[in-house]
């Protein structure tokens, strides 16, 4: 009689720990249901402290629009946005935001994607990735700021619109890719012609 006690006891405290510790990871209903909490007042997340700005330009364009910023996580498992939206044509020119080794090209889930591993970052050393993206790179090529990885893929249905998804990871923390653009490009203002005076006609 007490062996089955003493059983049922454990089997019941062994029971509660599995549902708290599922209870942590999982996003509660409402949450699920009501979809990514509202961007703070504050405006979007701050840069990483720990990345240093080391990019050279976009991986698009010359000042493109983010059309969904980094939302990181509350749980490794739970909803966000890991990486930033970049608006985009397809047929555009991916580049690489910094020199770096290729240590991916290829198809992830029928969606192209490279990652790059970028050069003097640490160990592990920090990776872009950018999907959806027809490589032209290969896994192993060294590449420069600015070099042409791939072309955005057309048909992407991640935002609703074409569209580059841009993300940086270090080992498998996920973090800001903004970060890595130094203010002087993060905060650019569009180019502006001035009148010239005083010119001879």
């Amino acid at each position: 009689m007490r062996a089955k006690r003493c059983v049922r006891t454990w089997l019941g405290l062994l029971l509660g720990m599995t549902v708290t510790v599922l209870g942590a990871l999982t996003p509660s209903a409402p949450a699920r249901a009501n979809g990514p909490a509202p961007p703070s007042p504050a405006g979007p997340p701050a840069p990483d402290a720990a990345v240093v700005p080391l990019a050279r330009l976009w991986p698009v364009g010359l000042r493109p629009s983010v059309l969904r910023g980094w939302d990181p996580p509350a749980t490794p498992y739970a909803r966000g946005h890991r990486g930033v939206d970049l608006a985009a044509p397809p047929g555009a020119p991916v580049r690489s935001v910094a020199a770096g080794r290729v240590s991916f090209a290829g198809r992830v889930a029928g969606r192209g994607a490279v990652a790059v591993e970028l050069t003097g970052t640490g160990s592990p050393p920090l990776r872009t990735t950018f999907t959806p993206v027809r490589a032209t790179v290969h896994q192993g090529d060294e590449v420069a700021a600015g070099e042409v990885l791939g072309t955005l893929e057309p048909g992407d249905a991640h935002c609703g619109t074409p569209c580059l998804h841009w993300g940086l990871r270090r080992d498998r923390t996920y973090l800001n890719p903004l970060s890595l653009l130094p203010p002087w490009l993060l905060h650019r203002d569009p180019s502006r012609l001035l009148p010239v005076t005083g010119a001879q006609p």
